[in-house]
């Protein structure tokens, strides 16, 4: 009886652990990362822009590319949020890892 006791720990143990290494793949999922640190520069960049000075403008040739430059990367970094919301990566299939299959 013991036997089919730490049967259904460890089985349980495992259902877990597939949990959390699907959330951690979510967490990690390189869309986040770019996003986010997309619309971060981008929101600094765009301040950056607002504040310019007739100065920076002029050296630019009259075009205030902060401010162009940061709404672009913001919009890149909404773009790539956008995508993670709306195309969630899949959790890994159970049974292992991509790339264990064995060849005959």
């Amino acid at each position: 009886m013991s036997e089919s006791h730490s049967e259904k720990d460890l089985q349980r143990e495992i259902t877990e652990l597939e949990g959390k290494s699907a959330t951690a793949a979510r967490l990690f999922d390189i869309r986040r990362i770019i996003g986010g640190l997309f619309v971060l520069y981008g929101v600094i960049v765009t301040i950056a822009g607002l504040t310019a000075s007739d100065a920076d403008i002029d050296k630019a040739a009259g075009v205030n590319i902060n401010l162009w430059t940061g709404l672009g990367m913001l919009a890149l970094g909404v773009f790539f949020l956008v995508w993670l919301r709306l195309r969630p990566s899949a959790p890994p299939p159970p049974g292992g890892e991509p790339g264990d299959e064995t060849r005959e």
